[in-house]
């Protein structure tokens, strides 16, 4: 996970093709998560009846490896413009105290989470007088809860204020175990818990987002490589919470558990607010904008205040987005689909996602040259004539690159392929 989860956190953006779906694929990532903590350890129950813990191992491997297969052919983002280290991703935590909330408060759920495995067994044992059997199936009633989860995590699809989901969440957290601790009973329990299991995967999808949307494109790797490295050291210091039984007794570890999540937002409750307004990076079209050749040459900086000019577009299937022999003041960048272009009676090619069309007509101001036809449902994003030119003209780099593409097509007579 130390590896993987920075890699798709890095990844996703990359490959999304609006906001929306960026928050959308991390609810679907929680709901993987949620199911697994409930699949995953029955399916190991089932192999180690038939056979030995190498079984689980192998099986475990074999898994990996189909993962990896699946995503080989995905191609990574394009490399940042300018170099990172590994010291810039402190620098970030260092100096953005939102960055080091969202850090604080993920990695207090991992502490939560480290403890929970011990709150199991006192509940079970001690609390409830279930034996030890029933930890298993508190257990299963918190990871149930993630899968119902589902429904709230959902609702986060869209949103462009995801902090009153995160401190909902952490609230039912607080709120369940501490009711559990007060006055076990074994029905409220694993009631409580299904409650538990749902505030934490909220916490967790909309945590999560927030951190890509506020971390540089350049620098999301390497924060949520950060951020997993802390994850597994809170895990550590959640099992340290056990000291807790000895010292107060099985209630108080069960609310101190509880009241982990709570806290930390508490503690953090001032910046939150502050964070929803600053989480406002493009993420998904400043990755769209790196990968065309022609913006290749700006810095994040630059990047980003070009990716905020950007307008969504949807296109359906025959909609003609530009027409020969039109004024043109807008430049596109393709995030999804396929478009026909055409000259009169000519067909000249297809366009898709990571192409672009436009910049003659704003460089040489002359009509457009073809028609551009969607040919399915296509998405894209359109650059007006004033921030695009000045990006051309105030970067010797995509000057050069502009005039390199405007001038092979024009001489191979395929200027039409972006009029």
């Amino acid at each position: 996970m130390t590896l993987t989860r920075p890699a798709q956190a890095a990844l996703v953006p990359a490959l999304a093709r609006a906001p929306e779906e960026l928050t959308a694929t991390n609810v679907v990532s929680g709901w993987i998560e949620s199911v697994s903590l409930v699949a995953a350890p029955a399916a190991t129950g089932v192999l180690l009846a038939v056979g030995s813990p190498g079984v689980v191992f192998a099986v475990m491997a074999g898994l990996s490896v189909l993962g990896w297969l699946v995503v080989a052919p995905v191609e990574g983002p394009p490399a940042a413009g300018t170099e990172t280290t590994p010291l810039r991703a402190l620098r970030l935590v260092r100096e953005e105290p939102e960055a080091r909330l969202l850090l604080g408060l993920l990695a207090a759920e991992s502490v939560a989470i480290g403890a929970l495995d011990v709150v199991y067994v006192v509940l079970a044992v001690s609390l409830l007088g279930l034996g030890g059997s029933g930890a298993g199936y508190l257990n299963a009633a918190f990871g149930a809860g993630g899968v119902l989860g589902i429904a709230a995590t959902a609702a986060l699809v869209g949103r462009r204020r995801l902090t009153p989901a995160l401190a909902a969440g952490a609230i039912a957290w607080g709120v369940a175990f501490a009711v559990v601790g007060a006055s076990p009973r074994v029905a409220t329990a694993f009631a409580l818990l299904v409650v538990a299991g749902a505030g934490r995967i909220v916490v967790d999808v909309a945590g999560r987002t927030l951190l890509q949307r506020i971390s540089p494109v350049d620098l999301l790797a390497r924060v949520f490589g950060l951020l997993e490295g802390l994850s597994m050291a809170a895990l550590a210091v959640g099992s340290l919470l056990t000291l807790l039984v000895a010292l107060a007794g099985g209630r108080a570890a069960v609310i101190g558990v509880g009241a982990v999540l709570p806290v930390a937002l508490l503690l953090g409750s001032a910046r939150l607010l502050a964070i929803d307004r600053r989480a406002t990076v493009p993420v998904v079209e400043l990755l769209l904008l790196r990968s065309l050749p022609l913006f290749a040459p700006l810095g994040p900086p630059e990047l980003e205040a070009l990716a905020r000019e950007l307008v969504p577009l949807e296109a359906a299937p025959g909609e003609e987005v530009v027409r020969e022999g039109e004024p043109g003041d807008l430049f596109y960048a393709v995030a999804d689909g396929e478009l026909e272009v055409s000259a009169g009676s000519r067909r000249l090619g297809t366009l898709r996602r990571g192409d672009s069309f436009g910049e003659i007509a704003l460089l040489r101001s002359v009509p457009r040259t073809a028609t551009v036809r969607a040919l399915t449902p296509a998405r894209l994003y359109a650059l007006s004539r004033a921030p695009f030119l000045a990006a051309v003209a105030a970067h010797p780099g995509v000057g050069g690159e502009a005039g390199r593409v405007v001038g092979e097509r024009l001489a191979a007579g395929q200027a039409t392929i972006a009029p």
